[in-house]
């Protein structure tokens, strides 16, 4: 597939995240609450006054639909009303419209604006889906020998998150408290996370509600869309109250999400299978189809005052387990899933070091810090440092992108006097 072109230039760039083929779906702030918008090259069109002005109609008898300031409401209309919207959206931004004109009064610059969370969360969970990534953790923790738990090649593993937490790109993350205990110590402390980290993941927001169990391909359609996530960890809270339940505290503090959703449908184009079975899956989870993306992926740290190092380059298709598996898996149970559920996708690494996606990898549980290109070191990160995590899938001079997700590292502040007395 071609590039699109579309009459505002920008978007015929071949370096742009949203030429014609993206069109992802983002809100961002204006007085009194916030407008949804459709980015297009180095702009964003104005949906939200293009449906009050009348110059466009979500969906038929349904009202106002984007007047509450998010997408959440149409992501609940469904796959018609998805494919319809982006039809007529497209051809409205296309070379040659005759809607140019009237449509240049709805463009804002997405330089003059401020994003804002794109949908509401119902509920996150986050998998722990990448195999290079579980067997690098796994290996540090364990031994090589026994690096994959037993159950790893037969389910994808996953815990409920928070979805209070969860953080459009920009918003500024504190550094946690939590008990702490060390190796050599005997009885845990109260303290600041020393090692606290990121995790480079994508995240499928979640459009269609469900009753009772759904297939992998019944839960690939149920998928909105896309968007970059960064689930920050605290490792050393982590490590000392992750038995018997697994994580609690040390995930969440913030889990940050990109501003833009890439519709499932942007990136149809790039479907991949995934990686070679070592172990046939049941039935249920067997893939009808390539469940993966080619979306290449990277991480950037900035120390405060300094410019960025790329710190990893991967790219979604190492994933063993899809989103649409992971969903899938999710309703065996009877668990019914929501319109803004959020799924992460669990730690994209890939099989070398440059490609890990956590600075536990990249620095082997801080035993080789990683040298920044500011000379500076890091094992973990520390206070004033922004990560940024970018992804794109590579077309024919096209590119469709996620923009940038970041986040900056905040002190954790001086503790109340009751909590150390």
């Amino acid at each position: 597939m071609s590039l699109e072109r579309s009459w505002v230039e920008s978007a015929n760039s071949a370096e742009t995240d949203f030429p014609l083929n993206n069109l992802p779906y983002g809100a961002f702030a204006v007085e009194g609450g916030a407008h949804c918008g459709v980015a297009i090259g180095e702009m964003i069109l104005d949906v939200t006054r293009l449906e009050a002005d009348g110059r466009i109609e979500i969906e038929p008898g349904a009202g106002k639909v984007l007047e509450g300031c998010d997408w959440t409401a149409f992501m609940g209309l469904g796959p018609g009303a998805w494919a319809r919207l982006r039809a007529a959206l497209g051809e409205m931004l296309a070379e040659g419209s005759g809607d140019a004109r009237m449509l240049a009064g709805y463009l804002v610059r997405q330089a003059d604006v401020r994003m804002v969370m794109p949908f509401r969360v119902s509920e996150y969970t986050d998998f722990y889906a990448g195999k290079h990534h579980a067997t690098h953790v796994g290996t540090m923790f364990r031994g090589a020998e026994n690096a994959l738990p037993a159950n790893w090649l037969s389910i994808p593993i996953g815990y409920n998150g928070r979805a209070s937490s969860v953080v459009v790109s920009g918003t500024g993350v504190r550094r946690p408290f939590g008990q702490i205990k060390g190796q050599d110590e005997d009885l845990p402390r109260f303290a600041p996370s020393a090692r606290f980290d990121l995790e480079l993941e994508l995240g499928a927001v979640v459009g269609r509600p469900s009753e009772g169990m759904v297939s992998v391909a019944e839960a690939d359609q149920m998928i909105f869309g896309y968007v970059l996530l960064n689930d920050w960890s605290a490792r050393d809270i982590q490590a000392w109250e992750y038995q018997p339940l697994g994580p609690f505290q040390s995930k969440a503090t913030a889990t940050t999400i990109g501003p833009w959703i890439v519709p499932r449908a942007a990136l149809e184009p790039f479907r991949v299978s995934t990686p070679e079975r070592e172990r046939e899956l049941l039935p249920y989870l067997r893939e009808p189809g390539p469940m993966l993306y080619d979306i290449a992926l990277e991480v950037g740290l900035a120390p405060e005052g300094r410019a960025e190092t790329v710190i990893a380059r991967t790219n979604y298709r190492e994933m063993y387990y899809s989103s649409a598996q992971q969903l899938a898996h999710h309703t065996t149970s009877g668990c019914p899933m929501r319109v803004g559920d959020l799924l992460g996708s669990g730690t994209i690494s890939g099989p070398e070091p440059g490609a890990f996606g956590s600075l536990l990898e990249l620095s082997w549980g801080g035993k080789e810090p990683l040298t920044l290109d500011s000379g500076e070191t890091r094992s973990f990160l520390e206070d004033g440092d922004t990560v940024t995590l970018r992804g794109a899938a590579q077309g024919d001079g096209y590119r469709v992108g996620f923009g940038a997700c970041t986040g900056t590292i905040k002190p954790a502040g001086d503790l109340p006097g009751w909590a150390t007395e």
